[in-house]
């Protein structure tokens, strides 16, 4: 629709004016006034925080918290953030040399990555996929990533009915989708929302028969993180190891944290700002938190 007048004919500013004055009692204002809200707000940011001003001031997370299937789609705008954070100068570079601002070299690529590199139906090329969309089909060879607690299982499986045993079926589904070899993988940091978090490996690599894995990442295979008593394992490890201290704890220490309650340190690592604890907290499991950041009282 063009509001504007065409050449050689003459403008109808009253009439103009009348449209944009209806469209103030409508939710266009409302959008218009939140443009202009961004435009004003935004100049001088970063890239990732530009992109999570927009996010949280457009009203789509309340949106999606009511929606049913509402989390998956909160978590893609995470990661829409995540991706802004790691956009690199050399990606803002487009074919003819130009160099375009940050946002719209940003959104040409999102939108080149989401569709132009798609394989056809019938190509030789790897499918990638959600848990629920793998349902019914089977692979010679399946990866699962972000086996971490918090992701899967999901931190709100925690708390809702029945959520954990769901989560237990889905990874089950993901794991028999594979006939002959599967990789399960997790990170011991994961970016989100733009900060880096440390993460615990998931309860369900614990969960499988050991003589059926063998690990790959030599750090898991001398700790021997995950065995089917891993509670006398981390025992052993805390009489093993030398006092030291670590952010101005040691491990063998009893600590309170404001969420998981009581607990002992098992392992450290790090110094200054990177240092970070491994926590026993008994009925809440094991978890690796930063000093920094995690707010531990000696007990």
């Amino acid at each position: 629709m063009d509001f504007l007048p065409k050449e050689n004919e003459p403008s109808d500013a009253g009439s103009r004016e009348s449209l944009f004055a209806a469209a103030a009692g409508s939710k266009a204002a409302g959008f218009r006034a939140l443009i202009e809200s961004l435009k004003a707000q935004t100049p001088g940011l970063p890239l990732h925080e530009l992109v999570e001003v927009v996010v949280a001031k457009s009203g789509l997370i309340e949106h999606y918290k009511t929606e049913r299937e509402g989390a998956d789609r909160i978590e893609n705008l995470a990661e829409l953030v995540n991706a802004a954070s790691t956009f690199t100068e050399e990606e803002r570079e487009v074919e003819s040399g130009e160099a375009l601002d940050p946002l719209t070299a940003f959104l040409t690529h999102a939108a080149l990555e989401a569709g132009e590199h798609q394989a056809g139906e019938g190509s030789d090329a790897l499918q990638l996929m959600s848990v629920h969309s793998a349902k019914g089909l089977e692979f010679d060879v399946v990866f699962l990533s972000g086996l971490e607690e918090g992701l899967f299982p999901h931190e709100q499986s925690v708390t809702e009915r029945d959520g954990l045993e769901e989560e237990r079926r889905l990874a089950y589904v993901a794991i028999t989708r594979a006939r002959n070899r599967l990789y399960l993988s997790h990170a011991q940091t994961r970016m989100l929302h733009g900060t880096t978090r440390y993460a615990m490996p998931s309860r369900f690599l614990e969960e499988i028969p050991q003589a059926l894995v063998k690990w790959l990442t030599p750090r898991f295979q001398k700790q021997k993180a995950f065995t089917q008593n891993f509670t006398r394992q981390t025992r052993t490890t805390v009489q093993n190891k030398a006092p030291r201290d670590v952010g101005g704890f040691r491990i063998g220490q009893n600590v309170m944290h404001a969420k998981f309650g009581s607990g002992v340190i098992i392992d450290a690592e790090g110094q200054g700002g990177d240092a970070r604890v491994q926590v026993n907290f008994g009925s809440h499991g094991v978890k690796w938190l930063a000093v920094a950041m995690a707010n531990l009282k000696a007990a």
